[in-house]
């Protein structure tokens, strides 16, 4: 009734427990767990085939193990669950032993052995995002559903793993791209656009980048609708906010010289840059490799952005009417810069590079 298959991962060998039952030549029931070891994979096997051998098996109503619980928090909740959510929720609930245990046997111990676990496979940062994530099932699967998840076991976990150094925030990246890294970008992607017209027009999304400190989702989203020229800002939809973005619309200031680059992006189409962020992330990442600069990331040119405000007097109020920050907070790291005044205002591109047909 069960078999166990190999798949070979990134970061090793999976197995692959599968259960299917027939009646009469007919599925009736199909299920699977990846694991990390064969053991474990026989051991869940040979357990979910007892159970489900037995009198009313396959008539039980699921919902008491964590794996229900996780199902029922994306099938019912009624705000958008980020793309990277999803993810560690589906990660969780078909890689770790922990999902298939039930709701009322998962104390502040079993977390803490997940944590163990995904140490060996993660970094703490990223540990600590599984965890915040699996947060948010357990602080509604008790009062929303009934299910028997403890929330306060959960944040005894916490606190207990951050103790031990199994979670942490990470460390911020500091990386700020110098005016000669940015030059050879430009001219990169200012030859591409001469030689392939079809390309993204980069040259004109870096420095949009930079100058409105948009991170590359949302640049990639931005109606013209929701453009105000005469009062210098854009209304950005569902930014990024920890524990909510749907909904999150934010009006953001637009610095000089961003009217410009939006100005000359072509009025054909509803947004003012109609490409996917992914492929302009990768684009991105292409040049930098191409041209051997190391340790560059599209996401940085939003930190240069904002630290240019600090550089140019801005306060942390002033600053975050750009960024949208909704906690002033997030810019306390930017304070120590010193007004120095804007590097950019002798840049060779302060005014788009429009490239003829």
């Amino acid at each position: 009734m069960g078999t166990i298959n190999e798949r070979n991962r990134k970061d090793g060998v999976a197995y692959c427990a599968q259960i299917v039952i027939k009646r009469k030549g007919k599925i009736v029931h199909r299920e699977s767990k990846t694991f990390t070891e064969r053991k474990a994979a026989e051991r869940w096997m040979l357990r979910r085939e007892d159970e489900l051998n037995r009198p009313g098996g396959l008539k039980q109503v699921s919902g008491k193990k964590l794996a229900d619980a996780i199902d029922k928090y994306i099938q019912t909740s009624q705000k958008e669950i980020g793309r990277t959510k999803a993810q560690v929720l589906a990660t969780i609930k078909n890689e770790f032993e922990i999902s298939d245990m039930d709701c009322d046997d998962i104390d502040s111990t079993v977390i803490i052995q997940f944590a163990e676990e995904l140490n060996r496979r993660v970094s703490p940062a990223t540990t600590q995002n599984y965890l915040s994530h699996l947060g948010a099932v357990f602080a509604i699967a008790k009062p929303a559903w009934g299910l028997p998840l403890d929330k306060s076991a959960h944040s005894d976990a916490m606190a207990v793993a951050k103790r031990m150094g199994l979670i942490n925030k990470g460390n911020s990246r500091d990386r700020r791209p110098t005016l000669a890294e940015l030059d050879r970008i430009m001219e990169y992607f200012i030859d591409k656009a001469k030689r392939r017209r079809q390309e993204i027009p980069m040259h004109l999304i870096v420095p949009f980048a930079i100058f409105s400190t948009r991170r590359q989702e949302e640049i990639c989203t931005i109606l013209r609708a929701d453009l105000e020229e005469d009062n210098r800002r854009v209304l950005v939809r569902d930014m990024k906010n920890p524990g909510e973005k749907a909904g999150n619309n934010v009006w953001c200031d637009l610095p000089s010289p961003c009217l410009a680059y939006i100005n000359a992006m072509p009025k054909k189409t509803k947004r003012i840059f109609p490409f996917n962020h992914r492929s302009v992330s990768a684009s991105f990442t292409r040049a930098c490799h191409f041209l051997q600069i190391e340790d560059l990331r599209f996401h940085d040119l939003r930190h240069e952005g904002t630290s240019r405000l600090f550089e140019m007097g801005f306060n942390i109020p002033h600053a975050a009417s750009v960024t949208g920050h909704r906690s002033w907070s997030s810019l306390k790291r930017y304070t120590h810069i010193r007004q120095t005044g804007d590097k950019y205002a002798n840049w060779n591109y302060w005014k788009p590079v429009l490239i003829r047909p």
